[in-house]
């Protein structure tokens, strides 16, 4: 297990500078100057030049990569070109509400997928299984933005259950935070719990034809117990891959939720910094949602490793 740990690290750190050439190069070659955004079009040579210089613009580009790379490997993102604080204070606010809320959502559509799979794949053919398979279809059809109006709509508006966006904050209190949360996380995890449940039922569909779950069948257990003993556990690890990608979108790709619910996180940082031609801070929010995305696919494969230990022995 040590061996392969290591080996899937130096795949990771691998990875990591791959990504941040990659983030680096496409948002340089991206049209517009940041100091030409920021004084207009009639901006005097001179003036223009000295913002360049304040900003650290006027340097080569090679310099300001390695810069860039060093100061976020001491923790220090840079200083936003727009605001004029440190990027990684904007990071850290925005972080407390994307990061919950993607938690939650995770939590919420792994809560809904599970059972339903396991009920769909336990009475496969059956009006039990068609039910489900249907309504997964449908969660996976529409796209969450028209859930999100839809929760606003009935529960914010004609029910008065919820707001209908905005944050109050952690500081009101954990229940407060999560009642503000509660409406975008169920936005974001239906279409994932449609998707994990169909996988889910796939996937134990797979492994109860497999010659094992019959030896169990043959030696008294019935198909309730064979199921629950052993081919859960077997059925996880495609599972498993699913539940990593999402919770790296659900953090990275839900901009439109924090937009129609007025979030301040990463995502809605991300749509106002491009915006405002603001480099810095999207090259600084993109490479951490990359690093989120990396470090889940290897605490995926690490999760796979445990679950069956034959994956160490062929990597």
């Amino acid at each position: 297990m040590l061996r392969y740990t290591i080996k899937r690290l130096i795949s990771l750190f691998i990875s990591l500078a791959v990504a941040s050439i990659v983030i680096f190069a496409v948002i340089e070659i991206a049209p517009g100057d940041p100091a030409s955004f920021m004084l207009g079009m009639n901006a005097q040579p001179e003036t223009l030049a000295a913002l360049r210089a304040e900003l650290g613009l006027d340097v080569p580009k090679v310099q300001r990569y390695l810069t860039w790379v060093g100061g976020m490997l001491s923790g220090d993102f840079g200083t936003s070109y727009t605001y004029r604080t440190p990027v990684m204070d904007m990071i850290s606010d925005r972080l407390w509400v994307s990061l919950p809320l993607a938690l939650y959502a995770l939590v919420l559509s792994t809560a809904l997928a599970f059972p339903a799979g396991i009920y769909a794949a336990s009475r496969r053919g059956q009006a039990g299984d068609i039910g489900v398979m249907g309504a997964t279809q449908l969660g996976v059809a529409v796209p969450n933005f028209w859930f999100a109006m839809m929760l606003v709509l009935i529960f914010a508006i004609n029910l008065r259950w919820f707001a209908a966006g905005g944050f109050v904050g952690w500081d009101k209190g954990l229940w407060a935070g999560l009642h503000a949360l509660t409406l975008p996380a169920i936005a974001l995890a239906l279409p994932q719990a449609a998707i994990l449940a169909r996988v889910m039922r796939s996937s134990l569909l797979d492994v109860l034809g497999e010659d094992f779950m019959r030896t169990a069948r043959a030696k008294g257990l019935t198909a309730r117990q064979a199921l629950w003993r052993h081919g859960l556990r077997n059925a996880l690890i495609p599972v498993l891959t699913i539940i990593g990608l999402q919770f790296s979108f659900l953090l990275a790709g839900s901009i439109i939720i924090e937009q129609v619910f007025y979030l301040p996180g990463l995502g809605r940082l991300v749509f106002q910094s491009i915006s405002a031609r603001d480099l810095i801070v999207v090259e600084s929010v993109v490479m951490l949602l990359v690093f989120s995305v990396i470090t889940v696919n290897f605490l995926v494969d690490l999760a796979y490793a445990a679950v069956d230990p034959r994956l160490r022995s062929r990597t």
